[in-house]
C-alpha cells in the first residue's frame, strides 16, 4: 500500500478533501486550495430547507464608511464559500448574509439591527466598526436575547461605553478586539523612538471611543502621568467639528511636540489643514481611527507623510484562517486582486467575524435556539487570521467574561513605491512573530 493510501485509510476525510481540491481547482479558485474548514459543505446535499441567517451591521456609507470598505466584498466571498452550506451536527443548512448599513448614526445602527432580529428573523448578529455602530447594536441584541460577535473597537469603549459590569456579565454580547492598554503601549513605543518634551496634544470627541481614551481611571491620562508625560487635553469636542482653533491654541501654548487621538476621519482631516495653516508642526502624530486606511491618509495628500497609527492588520502577520487556511498575505492578496485597491485592515477582522460565526453555529447543538448558539460563542477557541479568538482563556486574554483580546502593532504612513502611501511596522513589541521594519521618523514639513 502506498503512503497516500495509508494516509488515506487513516483519515477518513481525506478522501473528500482530496476531491474537495480538484473541484476547487476545476473551479480556478486556486486560492483555496490548501483545504476548507470540514463544516463548509462542498456538495449541495442540504438535509434542511431551513436558511440560517446571519445579519451583519457596518458602517458602509457616512464619516466611518472607511471602516466598512471590504465588507460588501466580504459578503459576497463568504456567500460564495457557504454557497452549498454549513455543516451543523448532521445536517446541512443554506446560509444566507444580510449586510446592512449603519450609515455610521448609532440610532441608524440600532434601528437596522432591531429590523434584522424582528423582520429577518437571523440566527446570529454581527456587527463591527467603532462603538458608533458596535454599541447600539449590541444593545439591541441584549435587550432581545440574539447571540452577537463584535469586532472593530477597543474592549473598554464596548463593554464600559455600555454601561458594562464586570460582576455581572451580558449574557448575548460577545466581542474580540485590543484594548486601551494594548495602544497606549504601543504608541509609547512609538513616542520613545522620537526625542521630544514628552507634551502630548489630546483630540477626543465626544463619543464613546473618546470619552473611553479620556478616562481619568480606564483611559490614557493616568497611564501618561505615570511614564512621565504631561496631557494637554481641551475637552471633548462635539462631532462633527469644523474649529479646531481652540486646540490648536493649547497645543501651541504647551508646546505639545506629540498630538494624538481619536478622532473621525473628515475631523482629523480639518484639525490637521487648520493646524498647518496656522502655524502648529507637532513632531510627531499618533491617531487612531482616523489613519488606520489607505482612503483616510490619502485625504490629507501630500501632508499625509509621515503620519502614524495603530495596526490591528496586516498582510505580515503570522496567521491564517481556519476556513480556507489562507495565510494573512495571501487574503489580501486575493482583495487585491479582485478589487484591484490596496489592502486594507478591516479585510482582516471581517473575515475572522465569519470565521468565528460558522464556527460557532458548526459547534450549536440546537440551531433553532438562541441559548445554544451563545453557549457555542463562549465555548470558542479559534486560531483565525486575526489571531487566537476565545472567550475561556484567562483573564489576560479576556480582562473581563464578554471581551476576547487581539494583538496591536503600531505603523507609519509613508510615501510609497506601488501606491500614494505605503505603511512601514515601526512597533511589533506586542506582536509575537511580526517583523519591525524601521523606526519612527519625526513629521517632516515642506
Amino acid at each position: 500500500m502506498t503512503a497516500d493510501r495509508i494516509s488515506r485509510a487513516a483519515d477518513p476525510l481525506a478522501e473528500e478533501r482530496i476531491d474537495r481540491a480538484k473541484l476547487i481547482r476545476r473551479a480556478g479558485t486556486a486560492t483555496f486550495a490548501l483545504g476548507l474548514a470540514p463544516y463548509v459543505a462542498t456538495t449541495r446535499a442540504f438535509a434542511s430547507t431551513r436558511t440560517i441567517k446571519i445579519g451583519w451591521v457596518a458602517p458602509l456609507t457616512g464619516n466611518l464608511a472607511s471602516f466598512g470598505e471590504a465588507n460588501k466584498y466580504t459578503v459576497n466571498e463568504m456567500q460564495k464559500l457557504f454557497g452549498k452550506g454549513i455543516r451543523v451536527g448532521k445536517n446541512t443548512y443554506p446560509v444566507q448574509i444580510l449586510l446592512r448599513d449603519s450609515q455610521s448614526s448609532t440610532s441608524r445602527g440600532a434601528s437596522v439591527a432591531q429590523s434584522l432580529i424582528l423582520d429577518d428573523n437571523v440566527d446570529l448578529m454581527l456587527v463591527s466598526s467603532t462603538p458608533i455602530t458596535t454599541n447600539p447594536v449590541s444593545d439591541v441584541c441584549e435587550a432581545n436575547g440574539m447571540p452577537c460577535i463584535v469586532t472593530d473597537v477597543p474592549w473598554q469603549a464596548w463593554f464600559f461605553g455600555r454601561k458594562g459590569n464586570p460582576a455581572k456579565p451580558f449574557k448575548w454580547t460577545y466581542h474580540f478586539f485590543w484594548g486601551l492598554e494594548d495602544i497606549i503601549a504601543v504608541f509609547m513605543d512609538m513616542w520613545s523612538q522620537v526625542p521630544t518634551n514628552k507634551v502630548v496634544g489630546a483630540l477626543y470627541p465626544n463619543d464613546p471611543d473618546g470619552a473611553a481614551w479620556a478616562d481619568k481611571k480606564l483611559g490614557f491620562p493616568p497611564v501618561l502621568k505615570k511614564a512621565g508625560y504631561t496631557l494637554i487635553n481641551p475637552g471633548l469636542y462635539p462631532e462633527p467639528n469644523d474649529d479646531f482653533s481652540s486646540h490648536i491654541s493649547a497645543f501651541k501654548n504647551g508646546n505639545a511636540q506629540i498630538v494624538t487621538g481619536v478622532p473621525l476621519p473628515p475631523d482629523f482631516v480639518t484639525f490637521w489643514k487648520q493646524a498647518l495653516q496656522q502655524g502648529y508642526h507637532p513632531k510627531v502624530a499618533t491617531i487612531a481611527r482616523a489613519l488606520l486606511f489607505p482612503t483616510d491618509i490619502q485625504a490629507l495628500g501630500k501632508d499625509g507623510d509621515g503620519m502614524a497609527t495603530e495596526l490591528w492588520w496586516n498582510p505580515k502577520l503570522p496567521y491564517r484562517s481556519s476556513l480556507t487556511h489562507q495565510s494573512a498575505a495571501a487574503v489580501a492578496a486575493q482583495w487585491t486582486k479582485q478589487t484591484k485597491r490596496q489592502w486594507t485592515q478591516p479585510i482582516g477582522s471581517s473575515h475572522a467575524l465569519f470565521e468565528v460565526a460558522a464556527n460557532v453555529l458548526a459547534r450549536t447543538t440546537n440551531i433553532d435556539d438562541k441559548e445554544s448558539i451563545v453557549n457555542a460563542i463562549k465555548a470558542t477557541k479559534l486560531n483565525t487570521v486575526f489571531g487566537l479568538v476565545t472567550w475561556r482563556g484567562g483573564k489576560a486574554q479576556n480582562p473581563v467574561a464578554n471581551t476576547s483580546k487581539t494583538k496591536l502593532a503600531g505603523a507609519q504612513w509613508r510615501k510609497g513605491k506601488k501606491y500614494p502611501y505605503e505603511v512601514v511596522i515601526v512597533s511589533n513589541k506586542r506582536v509575537p512573530g511580526l517583523k519591525r521594519e524601521g523606526k519612527l521618523q519625526p513629521i517632516v514639513y515642506s
